[in-house]
């Protein structure tokens, strides 16, 4: 990446709204500025104090929009480079207009997530906390904003700085070993070492399990509704829904693909599916239908088994937890062995159903808890403990050379999260993520 050039792009969602933002950044932005801004009173571009909003006219290149501009000074900006904001009306062609005029004077157009790229590289955040950015951006419940704002605070990333602080300590006790061997400085404590790494390999296992939770706070827990036919699923589903999305019959075998809606639950997103009823059947449409579900039912977080007391399916095997539903209460009252007793009809029990499924899938969330959100930290933690492990598991065999590459493997592994071991391929795929203007 070219560190010079001017970039711009419009920073603010497309279509017509109250205003827009044309951002542009890299030296010489202020330049542009001044070739297509008049501000109010005659003051001049160059003179801008920054941070400061200045009122005048935007140059569109064929039209005149009276706006705002703003100067942010390098390295105190964004992205740490010099930065110039337009805001002008919201109109789709006044933007394009504006964004047009800036790459006429010299910038050329942003690439996606390149303004957040160039924060990175010039040091302004983490590759982690840009993650914990888009995350915030395409969240679609409160929990997911909140884990992607512990995300973008460096929360996780001053976590795993911390750990890698100890992992320099253990690798500075094996190299003053190899780099002073004649001065005895009897610093290679192996059974200190090993319980160091031991310690350090545990507190990552403990972080990385938060990815089971942090998983489904970021894409929403999956929530099979299964059972024998007329059990109320569809009604069920509805209920919790609070509208009609199910088709609701007394027929056998009228739900035949699976249905699906989406909740929130104590900020939480929930993607429900009523799958079809479960039962043996000659009908090749409703044995798809069976098949459909039961790969559903396998692939879920949480599975309500719906009953209404004439017997429960069978279940496919599933590691999820099975919630036991009877349905149907405002008729008849089950004598015991069920884990939750709701009317669809008249939606007693729905609300502590909705509870229970919380409490299954993702307990109390901690608020300033830094959960595993992304598959890539994931997989670097995962990469790091058993590095680690290895290191544990043959101390005594290795030499000190040997035993530091596993454990300074560890701390690379570590480094990938935060960006300071990043290769080029996870940087871009971090930013492809973004969009244009961002």
């Amino acid at each position: 990446m070219r560190k010079m050039d001017v970039i711009s792009a419009i920073s603010t969602a497309s279509g017509t709204g109250g205003v827009a933002i044309i951002r542009m950044s890299g030296a010489g932005c202020l330049k542009i500025a001044g070739a297509m801004f008049e501000p109010t009173g005659g003051k001049r571009t160059e003179d801008f104090k920054p941070n400061v909003m200045y009122t005048g006219a935007i140059d569109g290149g064929g039209f005149t929009d009276f706006g705002m501009c703003v100067y942010f000074k390098a390295p105190k900006s964004f992205t740490g480079e010099d930065v110039v904001e337009f805001h002008c009306h919201g109109g789709v062609q006044i933007a394009r207009g504006i964004l047009s005029r800036t790459l006429s004077l010299g910038a050329r157009p942003a690439e996606k997530g390149e303004f957040t790229k160039r924060a990175f590289v010039n040091g302004k955040l983490s590759l982690s906390s840009a993650e914990g950015m888009i995350d915030m951006i395409n969240a679609e419940s409160l929990a997911s904003v909140r884990a992607g704002s512990m995300l973008y605070s460096e929360k996780l990333t001053s976590e795993i700085k911390l750990i890698q602080q100890e992992i320099t300590l253990v690798l500075a006790q094996i190299s003053a070993d190899l780099d002073y061997p004649e001065e005895d400085l009897d610093n290679l404590n192996l059974p200190r070492i090993k319980h160091g790494i031991s310690a350090v390999a545990d507190r990552l296992e403990k972080l990385a399990a938060s990815y089971s939770c942090g998983k489904r706070i970021k894409d929403g827990v999956t929530v099979a509704i299964c059972g024998k036919p007329n059990t109320g699923k569809s009604s069920l589903l509805n209920a919790m829904l609070g509208y009609d999305k199910a088709i609701v019959s007394p027929e056998a075998g009228t739900t035949r693909d699976a249905v699906e809606g989406s909740l929130i639950i104590d900020g939480v997103k929930y993607n429900l599916t009523d799958t079809a009823g479960i039962r043996e059947t000659s009908g090749k449409v409703e044995s798809i239908g069976i098949a459909r579900a039961e790969k559903i039912i396998a692939s879920a977080d949480i599975v309500l088994s719906v009953s209404d007391g004439n017997g429960e399916a069978e279940i496919p095997e599933t590691s999820a937890p099975v919630l036991r539903v009877y349905n149907k209460c405002d008729i008849s009252r089950p004598a015991s062995g069920f884990d939750a007793v709701v009317s669809a009809k008249t939606g007693e029990g729905v609300e502590e159903l909705k509870r229970l499924m919380s409490e299954k899938s993702v307990g109390e969330l901690a608020l300033d808890k830094a959960y595993i959100i992304e598959e890539r930290h994931y997989s670097a933690l995962k990469r790091a403990v058993c590095a680690l492990e290895c290191a544990v598991g043959n101390i005594d065999a290795y030499t000190p050379d040997i035993l530091a590459i596993d454990i300074k493997e560890a701390w690379d592994c570590l480094g990938e999260i935060t960006g300071e071991t990043a290769n080029e391929n996870i940087i871009n795929t971090v930013f492809e993520k973004f969009c244009v203007g961002k």
